[in-house]
Order: structure tokens, then sequence, then C-alpha cells
């Protein structure tokens, strides 16, 4: 997963970077509310871990702006020294997902973040095999992507960006978001690699109108991949 984690003990910062980097998760360290959300302006993230006081905007106010004009499907958990039941409250109605105590344990933080992961795909895991997105199937075993029942002659990367793309369709992804899921963390890629892949998935998954599905480019943050329906839903709404 690639993780945000709001934190202005440097120390704690740093630990619990290390815990989930050693569950093989990507993490980026914010040390003040206005850095974390001017970050998620332009990029994403599959879970936020948000510190309750901070010495600018507190970790409260930045649940809200997230659910606010951030993806609304993004779990975000609360850690914090306070015990009292009330904030803890206040923070689940406002959207939080989980609320964790301090000190943190190790053990309890990466469980907690499993469960949520889980949550978070289990409409997927009804099907382990096969994922459907009319016209497309996808066989997860075969690994081949159909359209109308006809395979699609994909590379693997490009196979793999289709998935990820499929399986967080309606959420706008950055292309460091994309680089890191498809291509891992290799130093020598850029992002130059996601907009190439994307203008020939688009031609090769033939995506548009006719298809059902729309990839539209978000200037200077990524891509998202939408059913052409609510396209035309937002476009009835504007008018």
């Amino acid at each position: 997963m690639r993780i945000a984690i709001l934190e202005d003990d440097r120390d704690q910062a740093r630990l619990v970077k290390s815990w989930l980097e050693d569950e093989g998760h990507y993490v980026d360290v914010f040390h003040t509310g206005k850095d974390i959300i001017h970050t998620l302006r332009s990029e994403s993230y599959d879970l936020l871990i948000l510190d309750w006081l901070m010495p600018d905007m507190n970790g409260f106010n930045v649940l809200q702006w997230a659910r606010l004009h951030y993806d609304w499907r993004i779990p975000i958990v609360f850690i914090t020294r306070l015990d009292n039941e009330d904030d803890a409250v206040k923070a689940l109605d406002a959207g939080a997902d989980d609320f964790i105590e301090k000190p943190l344990k190790r053990r309890v933080l990466v469980a907690r973040i499993n469960a949520l992961s889980r949550r978070l795909d289990q409409s997927l895991l009804k099907n382990t095999q096969v994922l459907d997105f009319p016209p497309y199937r996808i066989d997860l075993v075969s690994r081949t992507i159909y359209l109308h029942d006809e395979p699609l002659n994909l590379t693997q990367k490009e196979y793999e960006l289709s998935v990820f793309l499929f399986r967080n369709s309606s959420r706008a992804l950055s292309r460091g978001h994309i680089l890191d899921n498809v291509w891992g963390t290799a130093p020598d890629l850029n992002t130059r690699t996601v907009d190439t892949h994307i203008s020939r998935l688009r031609k090769k998954l033939a995506l548009g109108e006719e298809n059902g599905w729309l990839l539209t480019s978000i200037y200077q943050h990524g891509y998202r991949l939408d059913p052409h329906s609510m396209h035309e839903s937002q476009a009835a709404n504007a008018g």
C-alpha cells in the first residue's frame, strides 16, 4: 500500500515508517497539516495515518479536508495520546476508519492496517479468479484481459497497469502512485513511463464511449478511469 503519515514527532514518524516499510509498504511522512494537504492535492495514497495534535492544524482538520476534497473511500486512521472517548467518537463520526492510542505497538498497528486493506478489497475478494468490468473481463489466473470475450495482446506491464486502473476505477491516481504499484520503486524510472504506457493502453483497450470506459488525464496529477455513465451523469448535473 501507499501510505501517508502525519506525525510531528520525528522519532515516532521514523519508527512507524520503518515498521510499515518492513511490511512492504511505500510510506511518505509529513510533519505539518499544511504539508500533507499540499501533497494530497497532487498525489494519491491508499491509506492516511494522522496524528491528532499538530503544531499548525490538527489531524481532525486534515480529516475533514480529506473527506470533503479527497477520495472519500480512502481509509483514515488516527493515532494519538488522547484517551478521551469523546475525541474518538468525534473522529469516527467525521469519517475516520480507526483510532489507535499511543504508545503504538508494531503488531497492533500492522494488524489494523491489514484489516483495513482487506475491507477495502472485499468487493474484489468475492471472485479471486475473474474480475468483470463489462465489456472487459480480467482473468487473474491466465493474466489475460478480454474485450467482448476476445483476448487482448498486452505486455506484462500493460496488463498490470490495466488491472490497477480497473481495480481503482473512479479514483484519481497520481503518476507516482501508479509507478509505485505497477513498477515498484525503481530509481531509474520517471513519470513519462506512466504517460507512455497510458497512451498505448488507451489504444489497445479501445477505451472510449464505444466501450463504456473513459481514461482521462488530470492536469499535474495523473489519471482516472471511469465508466462512461459517470461522465454522462456529471455532465447532466453540470448542465
